[in-house]
């Protein structure tokens, strides 16, 4: 069952790309995104990469010219396609990622549980196949929602989708508090996500380690508010935590320093 809901949230995600995607100009999709480096069309092209690899077809002899934002390896290996796909049109590029998803989707029900539980093929972390999976739905969200920023089209907010990568995110911050922002024994720590996407997490330190604290405390040592979308946008590092904070989105209840701490380390691993 478990497996099916992540096939099932893989094939809303695409779907919804599609359909965000269908009337776009070409000047829409040459448009830049938060993704650094990367215009819309760029963000589809990458999706095309990581799902024709899934299927094991093989990656275009090609080299793309140096970028500032290739920084390791993996940023080298990502630009191959994404490079190669550039002298294409936008609705070429489109229609790539409707053939290979549309593939995808008719495979991924064929796999088995041997097949779901052996190492991913091209996950450069070796974990399960089923979970290499559900994290894909959280990259493929996030480019999804770096194409919408970028031509303001705000969409797909809430929903299983975003439940999935929220629960993700959330679920991550807990090194992030303890670790990173170094919060000291015994404080505890409020996030509140105001919306579209609405949830409260609670976490206590407890030695080198934040778990989850339940009730909320009334007084924690430290509150921060923000809505789902500035929440997403961390997380991912699509924005400056620096700009973040001085514009206000993040609101604070209780120690400051340590809220804004948090949200300079907020950028986490799906």
């Amino acid at each position: 069952m478990q497996d099916q809901e992540t096939f099932d949230k893989l094939e809303q995600v695409w779907q919804s790309i599609g359909k965000l995607c269908e009337s776009f100009t070409e000047r829409e999709w040459k448009m830049p995104t938060d993704c650094p480096g990367w215009t819309a069309q760029d963000n589809v092209a990458h999706i095309v990469d990581y799902e024709s690899r899934m299927l094991g077809r093989p990656v275009p002899e090609h080299t793309p010219p140096p970028r500032p934002h290739m920084k390791n390896d993996l940023g080298k290996r990502n630009e191959i396609w994404v490079d190669w796909f550039r002298s294409q049109t936008g609705a070429q590029v489109l229609d790539a990622f409707r053939e290979v998803t549309a593939e995808r989707r008719r495979v991924l029900p064929t796999l088995s549980e041997e097949t779901l539980a052996a190492p991913s093929p091209i996950s450069p972390r070796g974990e399960a196949l089923r979970d290499h999976l559900a994290r894909r739905v959280v990259d493929c969200w996030a480019h999804e929602q770096d194409i919408r920023r970028a031509v303001s089209r705000p969409g797909h907010d809430t929903g299983a989708v975003v439940t999935h990568v929220m629960e993700r995110m959330l679920g991550g911050l807990g090194p992030v508090v303890a670790r990173r922002a170094t919060a000291a024994p015994d404080s505890t720590v409020v996030v509140a996500l105001t919306g579209p996407y609405r949830q409260t997490l609670a976490l206590r330190v407890e030695g080198d380690r934040a778990v989850s604290c339940d009730p909320i405390p009334n007084l924690p040592t430290v509150r921060l508010s923000m809505d789902s979308e500035t929440f997403a946008c961390l997380c991912f590092g699509r924005w400056d935590a620096e700009k973040v904070l001085e514009s206000g989105r993040v609101l604070f209840a209780g120690d400051r320093e340590l809220g804004r701490n948090i949200v300079r380390q907020m950028s986490v691993t799906p």
